[in-house]
C-alpha cells in the first residue's frame, strides 16, 4: 500500500551545484529551541525582537525577591555589598542568556554564603573573586565533557543535609546580627558566643529584626481579598520595606547599607596562598555550585510541566549547557568583582509562578538589578542590616526543608543526612561532603550485606524469611537455615529484597531441586505473598506468560530451528506427510483431523485483496513462521531451575510419554493451577456458593483468536458466552436448526435474567469467506444433504442476502468503507444476526418490556480494535437506523470508574 503524498508540478530546471547543496545542507540549531533563545515566535527569521507580557511581569516579581536577598547574602558573606548586586546582574544577564534551563533564575545563594566567607577570610576579597574565576572554568572543562548528568548520582539525603548544614551555619551567624552584635568565623564559635550577645542585646536591632521576620512569615497568611492583592508583592521585599520606613520614620540608630562608589569597586587579584589550599577552595565552589544549580533545574522542570499553560512550550533543561552557562556566569563575575553564582531555586520558583513563558523574564530580572544598583543608591543606603540580617536568618531556616526530612525518613537515609548536616556546621561545606559520601556508602555496603535470615511454623508448613539482600555473604547462614527444613515437610520460603546475586541464586536453586525430589513443596514468594517468577532460561525456549495465546508449540521443534529463529532467518514446520489438508471456516487454519501438533500456528499475512484466513492461502503440508516467534523455540531437554516448566512442558503421566497435543493441554492446565488458581480461587468459591449471575448474553465466534475475556476486561461470571462457527443465530423453526443456540439464548433471557445481549463478529472470518465461496447451485441442497459444516452454514445465507440487497443500507465502519467484502460480509451478519435474536419469543418478550437490550460488536483481530454497533440501532430491536460501528476508544481510570 502506497501513500498519496501532494507533490508540486511546477516545472523543474536543472539545480546548481550550490543550490543542491543548500538543501542538502543540516539545520545549523534545533527547531525547538528557537523561541527559547531568541525570546520571540519568529526566531532568527523574525523581522524584531518581541517580549511576552508575561515574561516581563515576572521578571519584576523576580526583581523585588532578588534585591534584598543579593544584598542579605553579600552581607552574610562578608563581601562588599557591591558584590551581591553584580552577582544578581550578571547571573540574570549572562547566565540567563547562555544557560540550558529557560526560566532558572541564577545569582547569589545561600548555598555558598559559609563557603564564600570562609574564602574570604582566608584568602581575602579580591582573591576569593579569582577563585570564583577559576571556579567557573572548571565548570566550562566538566560542561565540555558532558558530566553535568553525573551530580545527579549524589545521594538526595546528602545533598538535602549539605543544604541544611549550611541553612544552620548561615541562621547562627546572622543571628548575632539580628541580636545587634557582630557574628563569629565558625558556627560552633557563634554557638558559644551567643549567651555572652543576648546579654548584651541591641534593643533598636532586635525590634527591626523581629518586625521582619514578622512580616516575613505572616505575608502569605493574610486572608481575604485583601491577602489576595497584597501578595502581588513578594513578603522579602514588603518585610524589609516596611522595616526600613519604620525604623527611619521612628529614627532609630542602626547600622545601614553603605553602597561605596562604584569606582572604589574591588576587583579580582593575582590568587596567593598555598597552591592545596587554592585548588580546594576553587573544587569547593565548583562542586556546591555546579550540584546546587543542576538540582535546581532539575527541581524547576517539574514545576514548569506541573504548571498548566495552554499554548506554551518550554523545552525541558538541557544540564550540560547550564553548566556551561553557570561556569561563564562565574567566569564575568569574579572578573566584575562579584559572589560566586549558582542557580537558585526560590528565584527560579518564583519565576515559574509568575508565568514566564522563556528566558527573557530571568535576563530582564538581571536588567532590573543592574539599573537599580545604578540608579537607587540612594534608597537602598536606607536599609538597615539588622532587616537584611533577619531576612537571610529566615532563607537559612528554611533551608532545613521539612518535606526533605520525612522523605529522607521514609527512604531511611536518615543516618546520612545527620551525619552530613553536622559535619557541615563543624568542618565546613567540602569535608562535610565527603564525610557524607563516605558514609553513604558504608550504610549501602551494610544493606547489601546485612540479611536476616528466620524460620517458623504454620500450620505443619515451614515458613523461610528472608529480610535484605542475599548476596554470596549470606549463603552459609541462608544454607544453614534451609538445611533445619525437614525433607518431609512443606516450605515456603518468603524473599523480602530487591537484589539477589549468583551464589545465593544456585544455593536456593539446588535446595529447591532436592527438596522436591523427596516429594514436597519448595515455593519461593515475596513479601506479600505473590509467587514469584522463575527467571528465563539460558536455553531457548518458547515458553514465555503468554504463551498459551501465542498458540505455542513447545515440544515439536528441533534445536535447529531454534538457532535458526535465534539468528532471524524463517523456519518451516513440517508435518508428517498422512496429515490431512483443509481449512477450518471459523479461522482459516487446517482442519479435517489434523493433529494439533501440526495446525497452522500463524496466518499468511493479510492483503488488500485477500484475508488472512483465506483458505486457499493455507498450505497443510509446510507453514512459514517468523524465526522470531516463540513458537519457533524448543524446550525439549531443556533445564529449568526448581519445579519449573520441566514439569509443565514435558509433564509425563505414570511414566507414560504423552502426546503433544495433551502435553501442551497439561502444561496449560498446570500453570493454570500454579499461577492462577490461588489468585481466582476466592471469587469462585464464591460464585459456587451464590451461583452465577452473568450481566449479558456474549455470542460470538468459535475463532480461537478471539478471547472473549480478554476483549471485554471481564472475569469468572460477568458473561454467559455462546460461542460457534460463525456467531450465527438460527431462525426459530428453521430446517435444520440448532436448539443448543435458542437453548442457550432461552436459558440466559429467562432464567439468568440478562440484562443484554451482544453478537459479536470479527475480521477475516472463515465461515463468511466460506458463505462468499459458496457455488450459486448449492442453495438448493436440501437440509440433510453435504457436511454438518455447509448444512450449518446455511444460517448465514440471510447475512448473505441481505448484503447482496439493495433494500437495506450497507453496515460500514465510522470513518471509513470495509476493507473487502469478506469485512462487509462480517459486519453485515452482526446487523441480521441481532434480527434472528429478535424472532425469539423469550428475547422479543423482554424486549417488549424494556428489560432487555441488544448490541452489535466487530472485533478486528489485526488491529485489536472493537467496534460497536452505533447507539440506538438494534439496542431495542430496531434496525432501521444507519447501520455504522463506532471505534471504542480506549478511557482512563477515572472514565471507566464513572
Amino acid at each position: 500500500m502506497t501513500a498519496a503524498i501532494p507533490t508540486r508540478t511546477a516545472p523543474t530546471e536543472p539545480a546548481s551545484p550550490l543550490a543542491r547543496l543548500s538543501r542538502l545542507r543540516r539545520p545549523r540549531r534545533p527547531p525547538h529551541d528557537d523561541r527559547d533563545d531568541r525570546g520571540g515566535r519568529g526566531g532568527r527569521g523574525g523581522r524584531g525582537f518581541r517580549i511576552a507580557g508575561a515574561d516581563v511581569s515576572a521578571s519584576i516579581s523576580v526583581f523585588l525577591i532578588a534585591l534584598p536577598l543579593s544584598l542579605g547574602i553579600a552581607l552574610a558573606t562578608g563581601a562588599p555589598l557591591q558584590a551581591g548586586l553584580v552577582a544578581a546582574a550578571v547571573g540574570g544577564l549572562v547566565v540567563g542568556r547562555l544557560g540550558g534551563a529557560p526560566l532558572q533564575v541564577s545569582g547569589p545563594a545561600a548555598g555558598l554564603t559559609v563557603v564564600t566567607a570562609d574564602l574570604i577570610q582566608q584568602f581575602g576579597w579580591r582573591v576569593t573573586c579569582a577563585i570564583t574565576i577559576c571556579a567557573g572554568f572548571a565548570q566550562l572543562g566538566l560542561a565540555a565533557m558532558r558530566v553535568a548528568r553525573s551530580a545527579l548520582a549524589v545521594s538526595p539525603a546528602i545533598v538535602h543535609g549539605m543544604l541544611a548544614g549550611i541553612g544552620v551555619t548561615i541562621a547562627l551567624a546572622q543571628l548575632h546580627i539580628v541580636l545587634g552584635g557582630t557574628p563569629q568565623s565558625s558556627a560552633v564559635d557563634n554557638v558559644r558566643g551567643l549567651p555572652a550577645q543576648l546579654a548584651n542585646l541591641h534593643p533598636g536591632a532586635l525590634s527591626v529584626s523581629l518586625l521582619t521576620i514578622a512580616v516575613l512569615l505572616a505575608w502569605p497568611r493574610i486572608p481575604g481579598r485583601t491577602g489576595r492583592i497584597v501578595r502581588k508583592i513578594p513578603g522579602t521585599l514588603a518585610a524589609v520595606a516596611i522595616a526600613t520606613t519604620l525604623a527611619a520614620l521612628a529614627g532609630v540608630s542602626l547600622e545601614r547599607v553603605d553602597l561605596p562608589s562604584w569606582s572604589s569597586h574591588a576587583l579580582p587579584a593575582l590568587p596567593e596562598g598555598p597552591v592545596l589550599g587554592l585548588l580546594a577552595a576553587v573544587l569547593t565552589v565548583t562542586l556546591v555550585g555546579s550540584v546546587e544549580s543542576l538540582l535546581s533545574a532539575v527541581a524547576v522542570d517539574k514545576l514548569t510541566a506541573a504548571r498548566k499553560k495552554p499554548g506554551v512550550h518550554i523545552p525541558r533543561a538541557r544540564l550540560d549547557r547550564e553548566l556551561a552557562g553557570q561556569g561563564a556566569g562565574n567566569v564575568v563575575s569574579g572578573a566584575l568583582g562579584g559572589l560566586p553564582i549558582t542557580g537558585v531555586a526560590v528565584r527560579s520558583a518564583a519565576n515559574v509562578a509568575s508565568g514566564a513563558v522563556s528566558r527573557n523574564s530571568t535576563m530582564l530580572h538581571g536588567l532590573w538589578v543592574a539599573i537599580a544598583a545604578l540608579l537607587l543608591v540612594p534608597v537602598l543606603d536606607l536599609i538597615p542590616l539588622a532587616a537584611l540580617a533577619a531576612l537571610v536568618m529566615v532563607v537559612g531556616v528554611q533551608m532545613v526543608n521539612l518535606v526533605h526530612l520525612r522523605s529522607v525518613q521514609r527512604n531511611r537515609e536518615m543516618l546520612v543526612y545527620v551525619v552530613t548536616l553536622a559535619a557541615v556546621v563543624f568542618t565546613g561545606v567540602l569535608e562535610g561532603v565527603v564525610i557524607g559520601i563516605a558514609v553513604a556508602v558504608a550504610v549501602a555496603l551494610h544493606r547489601l550485606t546485612r540479611t536476616r535470615i528466620t524460620v517458623e511454623v504454620q500450620d505443619g508448613i515451614h515458613r523461610v524469611r528472608a529480610r535484605g539482600q542475599l548476596t554470596f555473604l549470606a549463603v552459609p547462614r541462608l544454607s544453614r537455615v534451609l538445611h533445619q527444613v525437614p525433607w518431609d515437610s512443606d516450605c515456603v520460603v518468603e524473599l523480602d529484597g530487591s537484589f539477589m546475586d549468583h551464589a545465593a541464586f544456585e544455593a536456593l536453586h539446588d535446595w529447591q531441586m532436592a527438596h522436591i525430589a523427596h516429594g514436597r513443596v519448595a515455593e519461593f514468594t515475596g513479601r506479600a505473598g505473590g509467587r514469584i517468577a522463575e527467571p528465563a532460561t539460558e536455553s531457548p525456549t518458547c515458553c514465555r506468560p503468554w504463551t498459551p495465546w501465542r498458540n505455542h508449540r513447545c515440544g515439536e521443534h528441533s534445536p535447529v530451528q531454534v538457532n535458526a529463529s535465534q539468528h532471524g532467518e524463517r523456519t518451516r514446520v513440517v508435518p508428517p506427510a498422512d496429515a490431512p489438508s483443509g481449512a477450518d471456516p471459523s479461522g482459516g487454519k487446517p482442519s479435517g483431523g489434523a493433529p494439533p501438533a501440526f495446525a497452522s500456528t500463524t496466518a499468511a499475512p493479510f492483503t488488500a485483496d485477500r484475508p488472512a484466513n483465506d483458505p486457499s492461502t493455507a498450505d497443510a503440508s509446510t507453514t512459514d513462521q517468523p524465526a522470531s516467534d516463540p513458537s519457533a523455540a524448543d524446550l525439549s531437554g531443556t533445564a529449568w531451575p526448581g519445579a519449573k516448566k520441566t514439569a509443565m512442558c514435558h509433564t509425563l503421566s505414570a511414566g507414560a510419554a504423552r502426546s503433544p497435543g495433551v502435553r501442551q493441554l497439561a502444561s496449560g492446565i498446570s500453570s493454570f493451577q500454579r499461577n492462577t488458581a490461588p489468585l481466582v480461587r476466592g471469587e469462585l468459591a464464591r460464585l459456587a456458593r451464590e451461583g452465577q449471575r452473568p450481566s449479558q448474553l456474549f455470542l460470538t465466534c468459535a475463532d480461537s483468536r478471539l478471547i472473549t475475556s480478554m476483549i471485554t476486561s471481564s472475569g469468572p461470571g460477568d458473561l454467559f458466552t455462546v460461542r460457534n462457527v460463525g456467531n450465527l443465530v438460527p431462525l426459530p423453526g428453521a430446517d435444520g436448526a440448532d436448539d443448543s443456540v435458542a437453548a442457550a439464548i432461552e436459558y440466559a433471557v429467562d432464567v439468568l435474567r440478562v440484562e443484554s445481549i451482544t453478537v459479536c463478529g470479527h475480521s477475516g472470518c472463515g465461515a463468511m469467506q466460506a458463505l462468499l465461496n459458496t457455488p450459486a447451485d448449492a442453495d438448493g441442497d436440501g437440509p440433510g444433504v453435504g457436511t454438518p459444516l455447509r448444512r450449518w452454514l446455511r444460517h448465514g445465507l440471510p447475512s448473505l442476502e441481505r448484503m447482496r440487497s439493495g433494500q437495506h443500507s450497507w453496515a460500514r465502519i465510522s470513518g471509513r468503507l470495509p476493507a473487502d467484502a469478506v469485512e462487509q460480509l462480517c459486519l453485515t451478519n452482526v446487523v441480521q444476526q441481532l434480527e434472528h435474536l429478535r424472532a425469539h419469543e423469550s428475547v422479543a418478550r423482554r424486549l417488549a418490556e424494556g428489560t432487555l437490550e441488544l448490541h452489535g460488536m466487530y472485533f478486528h483481530v489485526g488491529e485489536a480494535q472493537a467496534y460497536l454497533l452505533a447507539d440506538g440501532v438494534g439496542a431495542r430491536g430496531d434496525f432501521s437506523g444507519e447501520e455504522v460501528f463506532d471505534r471504542v476508544a480506549p478511557t482512563t481510570l477515572e472514565e471507566s470508574r464513572a
